[in-house]
């Protein structure tokens, strides 16, 4: 081998065979030297990295954890993708003006691993200058100092709050904690929250609870971090893990000492003087004051009597409150505040932005729930992420990776899909990568639709069933759920998508049928058939067959009116009369039947 060639790449895992090939030597001389320092094994024997490891480094080369070197790549990659993340809030801005901002935390976990607690105690111990006094206001969120930096805390534990704020087009945090009690370990809710912090490309910091119960164990935790590619700072890693007494308050400024640490290594900057936008937290309607939003501004400054939108809600905003229910002028980036004036309680998770005036928010709003209403009177579900738009996102510089969510029957089928998915990402010569975001055994659960949602990810099933509840969650928020009994059909469907070769596939689906009772002739309008409607719903984007007996007299025409009484409507239910016009048809009888169909995409 070159000389060159002194650093080696290893597995975790490889036979003597495969470390001697990779070192061009002999598997003879590789026993010998496993021999010397006492380890006996065969030639087709597996062997870990440090095991490995002593031979490469008696050998004259350098071991190098291959696992190790391609998490710190991801790394890497993940903290360019954490940069690109925020451009969209930063559009129009100049990086001469971007300048750091207080880090925005959330904390995940599983339930009763002490995430309540530990926002309590750091709440108690660590709540900004001026707020001494306690919290007289809950708002969802609040802000903390450590060391001269400003910390702001998102109080909405969970990665289902977390998530759906990502869903919704919001980013949800700067930084993660993900607590693990000492005494419970890793859990499958815990297993869920780091798949969404990593999905989010969100840095992590460790909190380990509950360390003064008698059965507590972190150093089994660290392991079973470590097995999850989260290696502890103290074990040569990069993820830093605090062991914490919440109820006394031990180990809680190292918490804070970690994130102040973690902040620094991160560009977390916004424009103070930039277009304001920011997200909603939280909202209620209170009986005396109307309107509370919670809201957290990521840009710009928040001023009392602008006027912004979010989502469907707008307004002025009359008043601004902090966490300790002061009265401000002014929010500046990072900063959560209670305001008044809104009309409606906007949904947690939407982005708000200001606007010129009152008028230009209100004709915002309004557009935007004519096109709420317009597309639940259809039928319509959310944008889906589909292989086919993935590839059109790619095509426009959109995407720039494809992020899967696989779930199969058995272990064993798991670790070859994933190993091959990996092998295609490589092979890709559209410089498409291939994100595995969770691979797991079982059924394709809520859960899973929830990361795809948020992550504009594609579930592969690999022979395993839908839940009831994932599949109507799925089909209310756009995720597609690709299922499979044939392991190659998985992959040459990845594969005709990252070369732009995969056609979409379209069926029809009856959603109702009509039966005409009586007709009339409109001037203008041509026949209209009286009618009721037998079974589903009648609608106005439908399309259209007539049927006579057994025969189909009219096929796949459009719905050209569809009205009760006299007023123009976009549906109509079954049990109820209404007038139907369709394009170019004006002999119906009575007794045809109309069937109403809409044309989908199907897996």
């Amino acid at each position: 081998m070159a000389e060159a060639s002194k650093n080696i790449l290893v597995p975790d895992y490889l036979t003597v065979r495969e470390l001697a090939e990779l070192i061009d030597s002999s598997p003879i001389d590789v026993m010998k030297t496993l021999i010397t320092n006492g380890i006996m094994a065969s030639i087709n024997q597996q062997i870990d990295f440090d095991t490995a490891a002593i031979v490469i480094e008696e050998l004259g080369f350098t071991a190098h954890s291959a696992s190790a070197v391609a998490a710190a790549r991801e790394e890497e990659e993940r903290a360019e993708q954490r940069e690109e993340k925020w451009s969209a809030m930063f559009v129009g801005e100049s990086p001469d003006d971007l300048t750091r901002r207080p880090p925005i935390i959330t904390i995940l976990g599983h339930v009763d691993h002490g995430k309540t607690t530990l926002l309590d105690t750091i709440r108690k111990t660590a709540v900004a200058e001026g707020e001494a006094g306690g919290i007289t206001q809950h708002i969802g969120a609040y802000q903390a100092r450590h060391g001269g930096q400003i910390l702001t805390f998102l109080d909405t534990p969970g990665h289902e709050a977390f998530t759906a704020m990502r869903a919704r087009g919001a980013h949800g945090a700067d930084i993660a904690i993900l607590v693990v009690a000492a005494d419970d370990g890793v859990m499958p809710t815990t297993r869920e929250a780091l798949d969404h912090a990593r999905a989010a490309n969100v840095p992590l910091v460790v909190a380990i609870t509950k360390v003064d119960r008698n059965n507590a164990n972190p150093d089994l935790v660290k392991q079973q971090l470590a097995d999850l590619d989260l290696v502890p700072d103290d074990w040569d890693g990069a993820t830093i893990m605090v062991p914490v007494n919440s109820l006394s308050g031990d180990g809680v400024e190292d918490l804070l000492e970690a994130l102040v640490l973690v902040a620094d290594e991160n560009a977390i900057v916004a424009n103070p003087e930039g277009t304001l936008r920011g997200s909603v937290i939280e909202a209620e309607i209170d009986r005396s004051r109307g309107t509370m939003a919670t809201l957290l501004v990521m840009n710009g400054t928040m001023k009392r009597g602008e006027s912004i939108v979010a989502g469907t809600s707008y307004g002025r905003i009359k008043a601004m409150f902090d966490s300790a229910g002061n009265l401000l002028e002014r929010a500046t980036p990072s900063m959560p505040v209670a305001v008044l004036g809104l009309d409606s309680p906007p949904a947690p998770g939407v982005m708000f932005e200001v606007t010129a005036n009152d008028k230009t928010a209100r004709g915002i709003a309004e557009a935007r729930r004519d096109s709420e209403r317009a597309r639940e009177a259809g039928g319509q579900s959310l944008p889906a992420m589909t292989l086919e738009d993935f590839l059109e996102q790619f095509k426009t510089g959109d995407a720039k990776e494809l992020s899967i969510i696989l779930k199969a029957d058995v272990q064993g089928s798991l670790q070859p899909i994933t190993d091959e998915l990996v092998n295609i990402s490589e092979r890709n010569e559209e410089g498409i990568a291939v994100r595995v975001l969770r691979q797991e055994v079982g059924r394709i659960t809520e859960s899973d639709v929830m990361l795809a949602s948020a992550s504009k990810a594609i579930i592969f099933g690999f022979n395993v069933d839908v839940d009831n509840a994932a599949q109507a969650s799925a089909d209310s928020q756009g995720v597609e759920i690709r299922r499979y009994n044939i392991i190659y059909k998985l992959f040459e469907d990845i594969e005709l998508a990252l070369h732009g070769m995969l056609e979409p596939k379209f069926a029809n689906r009856v959603i109702g049928e009509s039966e005409v009772l009586q007709t009339f002739r409109i001037p203008r309008s041509g026949v209209i058939a009286g009618s009721i409607i037998r079974k589903g719903e009648a609608r106005r984007n439908a399309r259209a067959h007539v049927k006579r007996g057994d025969a189909i007299i009219h096929s796949n025409v459009g719905v050209s009116s569809l009205r009760r009484f006299q007023d123009d409507v976009r549906e109509v239910r079954a049990g109820f009369e209404c007038g139907i016009g369709l394009d170019g048809v004006n002999d119906f009888e009575a007794g045809d039947i109309i069937e109403f169909f809409v044309r989908e995409r199907v897996s």
